[in-house]
């Protein structure tokens, strides 16, 4: 059963901290939802995990079963089982969905899957996403509305089968058919049981459909509150006004 542990980290951008000594752990068939207001640090700490440039690790350790990520490139990590549906896809012209996510699996893999049995898969994720044939021949995130692109990244995620997943405010941007439709995909992900899931979001609405087990509060670059489900019921109600008097 897989472990990602964060360790103390800090991480900086353009030399401003963002991250001051955030620690988690997310085990294998749990969900851990993140919340907290604009600028708290959430996305930082999904790309950071990733090995995005432009953030900067100053302190601390991510360790997948045992594996510093930290030390590992971006493809060595997805490799390792960690994947990260991001928040902005980024538009790649001339290339295929089907050729990305086929290249994709290989990569993660080792190895090419057999097109019969890649091509049943494909059409399988995206016959449950409600997505139409015809998109896997579009150019990438090309023209994507939205909930288009927040589908693909999670038909990503189930091809790929990570150990964790972190997602970066998938539920951004999505009408209510759009939500009910990635939250269903997020909760097949996670029914083995084998996979940790970190989610992370502004709003309460898409764990209505994904029930976390774990809720964190983030402010001012560290987690400052920790509980349950209820947590979550509780944040609608009041908001992040008292963490963030507490953090200025």
């Amino acid at each position: 059963m897989s472990t990602l542990e964060i360790r103390e980290l800090h991480v900086a951008v353009e030399d401003k901290e963002i991250l001051r000594g955030v620690n988690l752990t997310v085990k294998a068939g749990q969900t851990h939802a993140i919340m907290g207001p604009n600028g708290s640090g959430k996305s930082t700490l999904a790309y950071a995990i990733a090995g995005h440039p432009k953030y900067t690790i100053t302190g601390g350790q991510v360790l997948l079963d045992g594996v510093d990520l930290l030390e590992l490139s971006v493809d060595e990590r997805a490799r390792a089982g960690l994947f990260l549906a991001m928040q902005y896809p980024v538009e790649v012209p001339g290339v295929s969905v089907s050729n990305f996510l086929r290249t994709a699996v290989t990569s993660v893999r080792g190895e090419a899957p057999k097109l019969r049995e890649f091509a049943k898969d494909l059409k399988g994720g995206m016959d449950a996403l409600s997505i139409d044939p015809a998109f896997a021949q579009r150019n990438l995130n090309e023209g994507f509305s939205g909930g288009e692109k927040k589908r693909h990244e999670i038909l990503q995620m189930e091809l790929l089968k990570p150990k964790i997943a972190v997602l970066d405010e998938t539920d951004s941007g999505l009408d209510v058919d759009a939500l009910r439709v990635v939250s269903e995909g997020i909760n097949r992900f996670r029914a083995s049981g084998e996979t940790g899931v970190l989610l992370i979001t502004h709003y309460t609405r898409i764990l209505r459909y994904v029930k976390p087990d774990f809720v964190h509060v983030f402010a001012a670059g560290r987690i400052v509150e920790e509980g349950g489900p209820e947590l979550a019921d509780k944040l609608e109600a009041e908001g992040y006004e008292q963490y963030t008097k507490a953090s200025a």
